[in-house]
Parts: C-alpha cells; structure tokens; sequence
C-alpha cells in the first residue's frame, strides 16, 4: 500500500505528534473553569459569557485542561502563546548533544609533532563531549614493534588525563592497537 493511498492515518499520526488545542468556538463545553491572562481565577463561566469577555479584551479562549470537571480554558493571545511553544522547543533541541566516538589514526611512524597535532584535535573531541578512539594502525612486520605504538598510547593517556578517563585501555585487536578516551 503506498504511503498517501490512506490520508487520514497519515494525519491522525501528524496530530498524534503535536499537541491540538481547541480555542474560540471550538470549544464544546457549555461551563468552563476560566483563568484570565494574568493568571487569576475568573471563577466557573458559561462558554457565552467568557466568549464575551474575549471578544472585548481581544484575546482568545485556550482549553488547556480539557480533561477537568469543569474545562479549565484560558484567555490569551493563541499565536503568541503557539510562537513561545515553538521557541522553547527550538531551545531544548540546540542544547541536546548526541555523544559520538571520534576516531584518530596513527602509525608507529607517525612523527612526533603529527601526534600532537592529533592529541590537539583529540582534546576538542572531547571538549566538545565526543568520545576519542584512538587506533594504531601496524603494517607489515611493524607488529613486532609495539612498544612504539604504546608509548604513543601513553603520551595520548597522559597529555589528555585533566579533562578525559580511559574508558577501555590500549589493546591489540589484529593488526591494531586500540584505545578510547572519555570525558570525564
């Protein structure tokens, strides 16, 4: 079945996501409990009367608890208070940050100022909250050498131990030495 062959499930799911707010007269109640747009307690209102008092401040009737005996509504202006939700959730989502593993590569031949260029951009890795894999890649009979590859493992340890902690230790998978750093 292709996807707009049923337009309604479509839509039932897109109203689903976002909160729907019944204003104005949509509002089926015939009693509600109105909030005015200070805050304060108008009391118990028939839908007419608070109708009227929208009409001649200019604002609108939300039905925010709709689920209350009576239906608590307030008044306010609708497409500011729409804006403001729209903000907010623009905020939180700037602020969420996914973690990810951040790789760099290196080889037993990897000259010196090269790993601290490497350790430089292992630090705004972490700095900026990703995880850091570090992996020495040996090529050839380079493997018999590994005390090359775990010195540097070392430097990377020791250069980043203020901001990070070893989350698995340098270990030799194959043809490669692996570590991972973590912000602490």
């Amino acid at each position: 079945m292709r996807a707009d062959a049923n337009p309604s499930h479509s839509q039932e799911n897109a109203l689903s996501a976002k909160q729907e707010y019944r204003i104005n007269e949509k509002i089926r109640a015939k009693k509600v409990r109105l909030v005015d747009e200070e805050g304060g307690q108008a009391g118990i209102v028939a839908i007419e009367d608070a109708r009227k008092m929208s009409e001649e401040k200019g604002l609108d009737i939300v039905e925010v608890a709709p689920d209350a005996d009576p239906p608590v509504c307030r008044l306010m202006d609708f497409g500011k208070f729409k804006y403001e939700q729209n903000k907010k959730t623009r905020d939180a989502e700037k602020k969420h940050h996914v973690q990810k593993v951040k790789e760099i590569r290196l080889t037993p031949k990897t000259e010196e100022h090269d790993v601290e260029t490497k350790i430089r951009h292992a630090r705004e890795f972490i700095e900026h909250g990703d995880k850091v894999m570090v992996n020495m890649f040996f090529k050839g009979r380079e493997i018999v050498h590994q005390e090359f590859g775990r010195t540097t493992m070392d430097k990377f340890i020791k250069a980043l131990e203020d901001l990070t902690k070893v989350e698995k230790p340098p270990r030799l998978e194959g043809h490669r030495l692996s570590l991972t750093l973590m912000p602490k």
